[in-house]
């Protein structure tokens, strides 16, 4: 080989090696997703799981834990659609339908304790 043939290849490697070191997993994201919603970092937690979704979309784990996310953070309309496509994806995930049945069953009784500030 010649030498401009030998310093292509070096630089290709070492591109290639450069790249692995920096490139983005989306499970790292859930990870750290999950590490925040721990912390009650809300925010942070949402921000890792739409980093998530944008790789991956079809993702039902990450749209149930984006629902919990914006449950925690009292956005129910945006908790609510998530839980619906996490349903979507995968209708049958026991851990889904609970988080769900749960969530409606909160949503209730936020709703039924604002009726009653109301009346009085």
């Amino acid at each position: 080989m010649n030498t401009k043939t030998v310093v292509l290849m070096s630089l290709l490697i070492l591109l290639l090696l450069l790249t692995g070191c920096v490139m983005y997993l989306p499970q790292d994201e859930v990870k750290f997703g999950i590490e925040a919603a721990q912390k009650g970092l809300w925010d942070e937690a949402i921000f890792r799981w739409e980093r998530t979704l944008q790789s991956n979309p079809n993702s039902p784990a990450a749209h149930n834990n984006l629902a919990v996310a914006y449950e925690k953070k009292g956005d129910f309309d945006k908790a609510e659609n998530e839980y619906k496509k996490a349903l979507e994806l995968s209708p049958e995930n026991e851990y889904i339908q609970s988080n769900y049945k749960k969530f409606k069953e909160n949503l209730n009784k936020i709703e039924k304790n604002e009726n009653k500030d109301e009346k009085k």
